[in-house]
């Protein structure tokens, strides 16, 4: 367990321009050959949710200490159950964090593979995708030259989770469709998406 606490403050410390596709598989594959999976172990994937909660799902686009103190201490405890999910998710956090920091586009490629891995990775552990990783996925593919691949993955994600406001949000975008827009405005008027992209 030593070599994965290593390997993660190796990778951290690695520009986040640079990151590459075949480097996030590379790491992922490291980090995930020496955790211990168990899907009946929810702990990561309520995590997830949580932050989906706070970040995408509430009006303010507001993370509370307690939940980034709840992610920093299991991504710091080697013993933690489905750790790869976890580690893979900062991964790409700290890739739009760093970028977004300088004034510059994430690496689409980057953001694919990444969200192609997790979504893979999260359906083989828990047998179901969390609603982040549908937005994050759309937000990947709509960012390269995917963007055909990404409406369907909104509407797919609203389907599984009919009151995501950012799932609402992209369809909408997508699709034009007056009954989400109506829904939108009525009940989410001051959602920061919706007045992020004028939703009127």
């Amino acid at each position: 367990m030593k070599k994965l606490v290593l390997l993660l403050f190796l990778f951290f410390g690695i520009n986040a321009f640079s990151q590459t596709a075949a480097a996030a598989k590379e790491v992922f594959e490291k980090i995930k050959s020496e955790s211990q999976i168990d899907g009946n172990d929810k702990t990561i994937y309520n995590l997830l949710d949580e932050f989906y909660d706070k970040n995408l799902q509430s009006e303010n686009d507001e993370m509370t200490p307690e939940t980034i103190e709840k992610i920093q201490k299991l991504a710091s405890d080697s013993t933690t159950k489905n750790l790869h999910i976890l580690i893979l998710f900062l991964m790409y956090q700290q890739h739009i964090s760093q970028t977004a920091t300088v004034g510059k586009k994430p690496n689409p490629d980057f953001q694919i593979a990444t969200m192609r891995l997790l979504e893979d990775e999260i359906r083989s552990v828990y047998g179901k995708v969390p609603a982040i990783i549908y937005i994050y996925k759309y937000e990947a593919l709509d960012n390269g030259t995917k963007k055909d691949e990404a409406k369907p993955v909104a509407i797919q994600g609203l389907k599984e989770y009919p009151d995501s406001v950012p799932l609402k949000v992209y369809t909408y975008l997508n699709t034009k469709d007056e009954t989400i827009k109506n829904d939108l405005i009525k009940n989410h008027p001051n959602h920061w998406m919706v007045k992020q992209f004028g939703i009127k």
